[in-house]
């Protein structure tokens, strides 16, 4: 079968290699398409503890074609998905209940190998069923997923003012699951009006245009579009940006909280008063990709909750997988990729 096959980081190529076959208690799954994310971004760099060598690709769609022994909750022909996260199962954070926090988790597509491929091999206790859903919406199972977490780790109060930073597909993902969520008004800003529009097409409440390198303008802009002509009960930083990062706690009211949710370089830095967040009781929370969320995303999907809408925009197959990174990077029209097998 084909492959795109890391030996390290930025060195790829679409290999042939051994289909892999269903063991006891295993799922083989024949890929129908993988949605491309900023993570794999940071898989081709090196980063986010990415193990070489390395087939990438963590957000799945595909149908049943082998089941191995012992394996009763799925049929040969189901479309399904497969939640990419695993825990260890025998830390202290594993043990006390706490999975997301696990000391050793691992990752298929950046520490077992991933999705980008014409079938994959995993365990049954990993798969879930989409069936019945349209591909296109089923392949944003597992960023739905973290955009569940994200709620649930935000405890949002209800009749909350929310600004969400990012209108990336699982920016618009977060929104919508915080709007049916008990959120009294949603806002969504970004520097890229095509995106907004989609966000307002989606239902989201208000969208402000800001720019990447206006600090103080952005502030006034969207303090402006808030509902009360303030502050935010809830900002959430879904783009990874440390500039946006540094004007997230001026943005939050008294009592208020911001919500950590795009992935950041490492090394990079957010800048906030710590006498602010102390006068003003702000909580800083953060939110890390998902452990047990991906059945509370699937029925957001299947109910319309979370609509995926208009999110994609291009399509690439694995002998493109090279353009499909090139187009994440560098094409402005990009909103969600998807490589199909």
């Amino acid at each position: 079968m084909k492959a795109v096959v890391y030996d390290a980081a930025r060195s790829y190529a679409l290999r042939e290699i051994p289909t892999p076959q269903a063991a006891a208690g295993d799922v083989r799954i024949k890929v129908d398409q993988v949605g491309v994310c900023g993570t794999d971004l940071h898989i081709h760099e090196g980063d986010f503890n990415a193990l070489f060598p390395l087939i990438p690709g963590h957000e799945l769609v595909g149908v049943v074609d082998q089941l191995g022994e012992g394996v009763t909750r799925f049929g040969v022909g189901e479309q399904v998905t497969v939640n990419p996260n695993v825990y260890c199962a025998h830390c202290p954070y594993c043990l006390s209940g706490r999975l997301i926090l696990c000391a050793n988790a691992k990752g298929y597509g950046s520490n077992f190998p991933g999705f980008f491929a014409e079938h994959v091999t995993v365990p049954e206790t990993l798969v879930f069923s989409v069936a019945g859903l349209p591909r296109d919406t089923a392949v944003f199972t597992e960023p739905a997923a973290c955009a569940m977490h994200g709620l649930e780790s935000l405890r949002l109060r209800p009749g909350s003012s929310v600004l969400v930073f990012g209108a990336g597909p699982t920016g618009l993902l977060l929104a919508q699951l915080i709007a049916t969520g008990g959120a009294a008004s949603v806002t969504v800003a970004a520097p890229t009006q095509f995106k907004l529009d989609t966000a307002a097409a989606l239902g989201i409440d208000r969208t402000v245009r800001i720019s990447r390198d206006d600090a103080t303008g952005n502030l006034a802009a969207l303090r402006a579009a808030s509902p009360d002509g303030d502050d935010y009960d809830v900002v959430v930083e879904a783009t990874g940006s440390p500039a946006i990062g540094d004007i997230c706690v001026p943005l939050a009211r008294n009592g208020g909280t911001v919500l950590v949710y795009g992935v950041t370089r490492a090394q990079d830095t957010v800048t906030f008063h710590p006498f602010d967040v102390f006068r003003r009781e702000i909580t800083i929370r953060g939110s890390f990709a998902e452990m047990t969320s991906f059945g509370a995303a699937i029925a957001a999907l299947r109910t319309g909750r979370a609509r995926t809408d208009g999110i994609i925009t291009h399509r690439f197959g694995l002998d493109d997988y090279g353009q499909a990174l090139d187009a994440l990077q560098h094409d402005p029209s990009v909103h969600k990729i998807v490589i199909v097998a």
